[in-house]
């Protein structure tokens, strides 16, 4: 096992390479290997509510064992999903019946993302593809530099398109021609980027691999403004690594976001001020927010909720400790995660205390679980695809 780790870091270090992986398990690919935590075990507890599946399907090969960025799209009263085998299928929200499904033959790494009525998908082979939300017939299709991992943005008429080398680009939204194109750079070791861009006004606000938030203007991609969110420090290239990898949130004018090794910030989308920083907390792939706090599953896997006006910690869960957990998903009294093993948790917000779990699939839960009318609707690993509700005892 040693062997094997010490070649994959000097392939990773003869260029500009990225790390693919899952959830927080970066943590573990940089300890040793004998050391390494184990993923808690799942103790009996007394649930505090009851959860019902509503209905699942399994069609399809998901991400087929890779680290895709392939989440649930829905709008409309229907779900769409797609696979890395280039399926997209557009299903009911009320019972999963199926609506439409097309065999794009692209292997699919990104999306989808619903727009009125396009749906955006990107490829490992550095396509964007539109598509008609209705029918599924394909609209256009653009190649760019490289393999997209970032979900697709829109704003107003461009399509907003984020690569793994570093490149950020506007399409137009209608016929996919480019508008205009911006690159950073990367470093020579990084974690292959899932994070997309957030618009603010007339800005995209980006989170790069080199810890640098930049914000660019959304019109002709002009720069605007950066500030160091993670600072590398140390001499060799895994300790510098510091990645801005998830998606920033924007709450009340402010944009919060989380970096590995260099925890999470708040910052003014105006000219990048740093309002706070806290950094206690490591995080590869994003968190999310509600009205008053912030929620995170960091490279542990302990979930965390934050203040929004100044980072402080309310409270911590460690139960799930290194059980690899999606970004949380927030609603009502209700903190929900998937693990690495296809289970669904349920925490309460006052306290974080887990009220009950839910299994899926036997596969892991990485996409971040969507919430509407207050059923979850979670899109697993393996292809499944699953709607679940809180129900009364």
């Amino acid at each position: 096992m040693r062997k094997f780790f010490i070649g994959f870091v000097l392939l990773a270090l003869s260029g500009c390479t990225a790390i693919t992986t899952f959830s927080s398990a970066v943590g573990d690919l940089f300890s040793d290997a004998d050391n390494a935590e184990p993923p808690a075990e799942l103790t009996e507890y007394q649930p505090e509510i009851k959860l019902e599946i509503l209905w699942d399907k399994d069609d399809g090969v998901g991400t087929d064992g890779l680290a895709m960025n392939l989440v649930p799209a829905i709008a409309d009263g229907h779900i769409i999903i797609a696979d890395h085998d280039g399926l997209i299928q557009a299903r009911s929200l009320l019972d999963g019946e199926l609506l439409w499904e097309v065999e794009t033959e692209l292997p699919i790494s990104s999306g989808p993302v619903i727009d009125d009525d396009l749906v955006f998908v990107g490829t490992s082979k550095a396509d964007v593809l539109a598509l008609n939300v209705v029918t599924g017939e394909a609209v256009w299709k653009h190649r760019v530099s490289s393999e997209i991992m970032a979900l697709p943005v829109v704003a107003g008429d461009k399509l907003l398109v984020r690569t793994t080398d570093g490149k950020d680009i506007a399409l137009n939204r209608i016929d996919g021609k480019q508008v205009w194109s911006v690159e950073s750079s990367v470093p020579a070791l990084s974690i292959r980027g899932a994070g997309s861009p957030v618009v603010v006004d007339d800005s995209v606000i980006i989170g790069n691999a080199n810890g640098k938030l930049i914000a660019l203007n959304l019109m002709d991609g002009a720069h605007l403004w950066e500030t160091s969110i993670a600072i590398p420090k140390g001499r060799s290239e895994i300790e510098r690594l510091t990645d801005i990898n998830g998606t920033p949130v924007l709450k009340d004018y402010t944009v919060f976001v989380s970096s590995y090794k260099s925890g999470i910030s708040a910052v003014s989308p105006v000219d990048g001020e740093v309002l706070w920083r806290n950094e206690s907390i490591s995080a590869t792939h994003g968190l999310n927010a509600d009205q008053r706090y912030l929620y995170l599953s960091d490279v542990n896997s302990d979930v965390w909720q934050l203040d929004q006006r100044n980072g402080a910690s309310y409270w911590k869960q460690t139960d799930l400790h290194q059980r690899r957990l999606s970004v949380p998903a927030v609603y009502d009294d209700y903190v929900v995660v998937g693990d690495f093993e296809g289970y669904l948790h349920w925490l309460s917000k006052t306290d974080g205390r887990l009220l009950a779990r839910i299994e899926i699939t036997d596969s892991p839960i990485v996409a971040t679980p969507i919430v509407v009318d207050d059923v979850i609707y979670v899109y697993a690993s393996d292809g499944t695809l699953a709607a679940v509700k809180v129900v009364l005892f």
